[in-house]
């Protein structure tokens, strides 16, 4: 087989998308519109729902959310074969695949080295505490009972895994005894970041960047469920800041898209101001997930999704926006656990004007776990409005009227411990 330097190029513009799933669709959309054919890569187990969106599938053995080698091994495979115009990483597995072949090929993408560091989290620390950006104090162990003494006298503290998405392994240990269990109950786990618990609101940054260079940015305010696993329940994007904290922040993402090495996509930054500044909690260079795509295009008037594309391919960007032409949110439904003996509003919610989007993930008959990631949440709705007040007004409707109701003691019928 030739170098994959001169593989043939496909006979028309060619996207080749590393993973589709569920909210990568609008990629393939937007390369349509542009006249891209669009190849893509895909797990075998989502081979169905992406075959009849994409011009061409290749299967993956990787799966969402572990084995990078192995999708990397496929990306490398599919450009080996023909030679695309440009590579698109969908989520959080496929940075790796997506960067070496956009590496190999000469093709505009993050960088190998930021895609790196955005998978690795105790990377990210080393290189920010290297540029001096504002972070938590952190340590880096294989034992959390050998980091004890340091972490015992910094409590509160934050562990969480060096590469995962959706808040998935990260907990706040508020004390000693609570540590000493924790250590225990996560001895086998390998390398973990333990980390002073920062304190302040929290924010997402999203960039659309070229050639080193922010084209356009995103303010989106946060709410969680607070400790211990800080699930996201809902996002504001086009957020204010007064102008000294709104300068502050942009300085910080134009310091962090420096220190990782960022040149052409996607960023996504998470922080949070704290009384002596901003402190990021961590980086990536994918899509973000919780419709944040979807509410950056509902609130600017622009696709992101085909942004994103356009810069993957190389293609002319249009005038950046200038000011929000409408204000959107998404909010999701963390259930207690246990049975799910209803749910309730969603045709309500759906008839809402403002609501463009909304869905159920569980049925009555469901077992529902305790929430400690995002895949676990059982609801969402994806909002848009004239008016912030508009907004609020329909986010509280929302909150008061799409319910999934449990009970611990009753009985199943299905046997699901979370939504798929």
């Amino acid at each position: 087989m030739s170098d994959d330097l001169h593989a043939q190029p496909a006979p028309d513009p060619e996207l080749l998308l590393i993973g589709v799933g569920l909210m990568g669709r609008p990629y393939v959309r937007a390369a349509h519109r542009l006249g891209l054919r669009v190849r893509a890569v895909e797990a075998e187990t989502r081979a169905e729902e992406a075959r009849g969106l994409v011009d061409e599938l290749e299967l993956s053995q990787g799966r969402y959310g572990s084995l990078d080698e192995l999708w990397a091994e496929s990306a490398y495979e599919a450009a080996l074969r023909r030679r695309p115009d440009g590579v698109l990483a969908f989520t959080e597995s496929h940075v790796l695949a997506a960067a070496l072949v956009q590496d190999r090929l000469a093709l505009p993408g993050p960088s190998l080295q930021a895609a790196a560091i955005s998978r690795n989290k105790a990377l990210q620390r080393g290189r920010f505490r290297a540029h001096g950006i504002g972070q938590p104090e952190y340590r880096l162990t294989g034992s959390l009972t050998e980091a004890g003494p340091w972490a015992e006298a910094r409590l509160p503290v934050v562990v969480k895994p060096l590469s995962s998405a959706g808040s998935e392994g990260v907990e706040l240990v508020p004390g000693a005894d609570a540590y000493r269990e924790a250590a225990v109950r996560r001895g086998g786990e390998g390398l973990l970041l333990v980390e002073t618990a920062a304190q302040g609101p929290e924010y997402s940054w999203e960039a659309l960047v070229q050639g080193g260079k922010v084209w356009f940015a995103n303010l989106t305010a946060k709410e969680t469920t607070g400790p211990p696993h800080f699930v996201e329940v809902s996002h504001r994007v086009a957020v204010q800041l007064p102008p000294e904290e709104a300068a502050v922040v942009d300085a910080l993402g134009e310091s962090v898209i420096e220190a990782i090495g960022m040149r052409t996509g996607l960023v996504h930054l998470e922080f949070r101001l704290t009384a002596t500044g901003p402190q990021v909690m961590e980086v990536a260079v994918r899509t973000p997930g919780d419709y944040l795509m979807d509410l950056c295009s509902l609130a600017y008037g622009i696709d992101w999704f085909e942004m994103v594309v356009r810069l993957a391919v190389g293609a002319q960007l249009p005038p950046a926006p200038q000011a929000p032409v409408r204000y959107a949110a998404s909010h999701f439904v963390v259930s207690e656990p246990g049975t799910v003996v209803a749910v309730e509003g969603l045709e309500q919610v759906r008839a809402h004007p403002a609501v463009v989007d909304c869905g159920v993930s569980v049925a009555v008959g469901d077992r529902i776990a305790a929430t400690s990631s995002s895949g676990q949440r059982t609801a969402f709705a994806v909002l848009a409005a004239p008016s912030r007040e508009a907004l609020e007004e329909a986010l509280a409707q929302v909150r008061s009227t799409l319910l999934v109701t449990t009970e611990v003691h009753a009985q199943t019928s299905r046997g699901r411990d979370a939504p798929e």
